[in-house]
């Protein structure tokens, strides 16, 4: 066994081998992997094997479209199959929401080059003459689908890998890993110590005891899984082709063709059993557990109805094992949380259809600093420590229910709520608040008149008309929001400015001033966005995204020199946020403080600690709704008071609570991009439209690769469009034509009441982002016009901001 290596992965499943494969592709090949069994012995070898594309994320739809791809081209790569069965898929619709998610799930596949088609029930039996279509209203056909062999797949992948100088040891159980003073890993294993420069954890069901040993929390819960396999039928065996795989939310279920007879899979819908929460037994290994079909009955008799030749079928054998599943439902790949180059590459609930996708994104990231895709939704450090426990369970038992539901825009499903509140949750619940989660925080998406429920779907909701009111209040009045789930960091110390200018591609404010502020990968994408203050030379406070504070802290921790003079603090949970905004919060304001809020003491983008209502607050002069506006960031355990006095002394000024769908339409109206969406790694700043926060004299990191991109164009530009919608919106990840031809696709979209129309931001070919060209926008699978804009539809000109 090899002493020392550029990477050693831990976990010779599906992920981890998927991974080194794509090491090696990236030119890493001093690369090794470890398992304490054989490979593919823990979830891998018992998995059914689906390759679905269907799937409402882009970039999760990429990931699904390069593995079906390598799973058919590996052969000829490597000599060994890979088992591949391309027998298409079918995914029944029974209502209409189903049949808007349909549409809006064909588009994405369109963007990606998935193939797609909407078919009714005559076609659905022809494809699939066994099944009874009773109740069916469509079917997402989707011909590059498939199924593999697990275990042939990922030994293909591992052959490949060896031939590409990776090295495998088997039998070989990990026991510690330790971080040496020099930034390297020990990895001690049962027949020795490899001391690794990085490390990755991919051992699936076991990775959250592999986190343990180097004090990360992995929040990864094993869900039992069942699937039965029948005796040969006949009627199968009258079948001239292999039938497709089908997937039925009806019966929350997938059966497909097994040789002569069926596989069928329930994702039962209640009773879940999530499965050693204490750990698992590091001897368990190729194994299955006992079955419990008693718990399937209500799934398998819909399963019948819908096949009925399934109703009267022999069961040969039923496989019964665990399958990792996050909070959400994705899996983890990136950075660990805290450490530097110690990777995470699990937790996926369909791995063989995500794991070779995961490894060649995570191989980019390791090798290059970033993907070439947005991965933000399957980054590791979406999540903190407060997932562990009942929380982490819940979601984990919720999103295995929810496998074959519909994904509504706006949908926070309550499971394992609320875990993390703002002193006034309650006060807010209690006038209405409908409530969002981010980073575990509850934020208000609107405010519901008494005894309204939110109504979810595709289209314009039962919320539109109330938002709307929201909105017209933070125009014409004045408007507050809880914005405590912002990312906070105090940067101080004498070389602050010089870490700030080296780290962030716009110029460092000046004191007393407010500027935004980006941070780039070393090859020009766009890393994160930081609103900056300054407060005086050598103290500044700066806030990110509430998603990205794990993210965003370990990218400043890990990029200060030895030699800088600066302490960086993450005081996230130290400060409340309340953004007050709107013409009359001058007015509301001056009647709390002593201080001068004129434009000239108190101007546009400037910051000054003052007093609100008898509280030290750190006022920014700042509002991502276009309106004159402050935000309040008061210590945390002051917000009730400061809430109460602003409700008290705005009911005189028309004072409304507003919320993230309400903020969200006003953004969009004045053309602000949001990070994650239009700001992301894939991208530089100049796509992004974003030319003038980049200060070319700075020294940033990424400024080279900024320039030379430009130099040789872009491949897409952002543009915003004003578009022709009817009852219903863009929502993101929508195809953008001219004509027939796919132009570029939508990055988010709404609906803005002050300018009284629908809005996008897309991003297009440089050749279609003039203004004023007319282009197309597939919106739930009907053609709706839409036109460059040039400059935001509300205030262009900044006036009532600077007001």
């Amino acid at each position: 066994m090899k002493t020392h290596a550029r990477v050693v992965v831990v976990g010779g499943g599906v992920m981890g081998v998927g991974l080194l494969y794509h090491l090696t592709k990236e030119g890493w090949s001093d690369v090794v992997l470890l398992d304490k069994g054989e490979l593919t012995s823990g979830s891998t070898w018992h998995a059914a094997g689906l390759i679905p594309h269907f799937i409402g994320s882009l970039n999760m739809a990429k990931v699904h479209l390069y593995t079906s791809q390598l799973y058919q081209s590996l052969e000829a790569e490597v000599g060994q199959t890979t088992g591949w069965h391309g027998c298409g898929s079918i995914r029944l619709a029974t209502n209409q929401d189903e049949v808007d998610w349909f549409h809006y799930v064909q588009g994405v596949l369109q963007c990606v080059g998935a193939e797609c088609h909407l078919i009714g029930p005559s076609e659905i039996s022809e494809l699939h003459p066994l099944m009874n279509t009773e109740g069916v209203l469509l079917g997402a056909y989707t011909p590059g689908d498939g199924h593999t062999d697990p275990a042939s797949s990922t030994m293909a992948m591992a052959a490949g890998a060896r031939q590409g100088g990776a090295e495998i040891y088997v039998r070989n159980r990990v026991i510690d890993i330790k971080l040496r003073t020099n930034g390297e890993w020990d990895v001690v294993t049962e027949q020795g110590t490899i001391v690794a420069e990085h490390v990755v954890n991919a051992a699936g069901g076991f990775a959250p005891q592999i986190g343990a040993m180097v004090g990360i929390h992995v929040p990864i819960v094993n869900m039992v899984h069942q699937y039965l396999v029948t005796e040969d039928l006949d009627e199968v065996k009258a079948l001239d082709r292999e039938i497709p795989v089908v997937r039925d939310p009806r019966a929350s279920c997938y059966h497909r063709q097994e040789r002569q007879g069926l596989v069928v899979g329930p994702y039962e819908t209640a009773g879940s059993q999530p499965w050693a929460l204490d750990g698992i037994d590091w001897t368990f290994d190729a194994e299955l557990l006992p079955p419990d079909i008693e718990r399937l009955i209500p799934w398998l008799e819909l399963t019948g109805r819908r096949l009925p030749v399934f109703e009267n079928a022999g069961i040969k054998r039923v496989v019964s094992g665990p399958i990792t599943h996050t909070p959400d439902g994705g899996f983890l790949i990136g950075p660990a949380p805290g450490l530097a180059n110690f990777w995470m590459c699990c937790g996926a609930g369909i791995g063989i259809t995500q794991g070779p996708g995961a490894g060649k994104y995570l191989a980019q990231w390791m090798t290059h600093g970033q993907t070439e895709i947005n991965v933000r939704e399957m980054e590791t450090r979406r999540f903190g420590s407060w997932s562990a426990g009942d929380y982490g369970v819940a979601k984990a038992v919720d999103e295995y229910h929810q496998m074959y539901q519909v994904h509504y825009p706006g949908e926070y499903r309550e499971a394992g709520r609320p875990i993390r509140t703002t002193p006034i949750y309650d006060k807010l619940a209690g006038r209405g608040a409908i409530f969002a989660e981010t980073f575990g925080w509850e934020r208000p998406k609107w405010f519901a008149p008494p005894g309204v429920e939110e109504q979810y779907g595709h289209r314009r909701m039962n919320c539109f008309d109330t938002v709307g009111e929201e909105c017209r209040a933070v125009r014409e009045r004045v408007g507050v929001i809880d914005l405590s789930a912002f990312s906070k960091f105090d940067v101080t110390g004498a070389d602050a400015a010089a870490f700030l200018d080296r780290v962030l591609a716009n110029r460092v404010p000046r004191n007393g001033r407010v500027t935004l502020a980006h941070a780039l990968t070393e090859l020009g994408g766009i890393e994160s966005e930081f609103t900056v203050t300054r407060f005086d030379t050598d103290r500044f406070y700066l806030l990110s995204a509430a998603v990205a504070r794990i993210h965003d802290h370990d990218w400043l921790l890990q990029h200060q020199h030895d030699e800088e003079n600066v302490a960086i603090s993450d005081v996230t949970e130290d400060y409340g946020t309340l953004l007050v905004s709107g013409p009359r919060s001058r007015e509301l304001l001056s009647e709390l403080t002593d201080a001068d809020l004129s434009t000239t003491a108190f101007p546009w983008l400037s910051g000054r600690e003052i007093e609100i209502a008898g509280v030290p607050v750190r006022a920014l002069r700042v509002s991502y709704v276009g309106e004159l506006g402050w935000e309040l960031h008061h210590p945390i355990s002051n917000m009730n008071k400061i809430y109460d006095a602003l409700m008290s002394s705005g009911e005189a000024y028309g004072i409304a609570d507003f919320g993230l769908y309400a903020m969200d339409a006003l953004r969009m109206e004045k053309a602000y991009r949001a990070w994650g969406l239009e700001l992301t790694t894939e991208l530089t700043l100049i796509e992004a439209g974003m030319e003038r926060f980049v200060d070319f004299d700075s020294p940033f990191i990424g400024k080279d690769a900024v320039i030379e991109r430009t130099k040789n164009n872009t491949e897409s530009r952002l543009v915003y469009l004003s578009v022709d919608a009817v009852d219903a919106d863009a929502h993101g990840n929508e195809p953008v034509y001219i004509g027939d031809r796919l132009v570029g696709l939508t990055t988010s979209g709404g609906y803005g009441y002050s300018v009284g129309g629908s809005i996008a931001f897309a991003f297009v070919e440089p050749e279609f982002s003039a203004p004023d060209t007319e282009l197309e926008i597939s919106i739930l699978g009907r053609r709706r016009a839409a036109q460059v804009v040039a400059d935001p539809l509300y205030d262009p000109r900044n006036e009532r901001l600077r007001a």
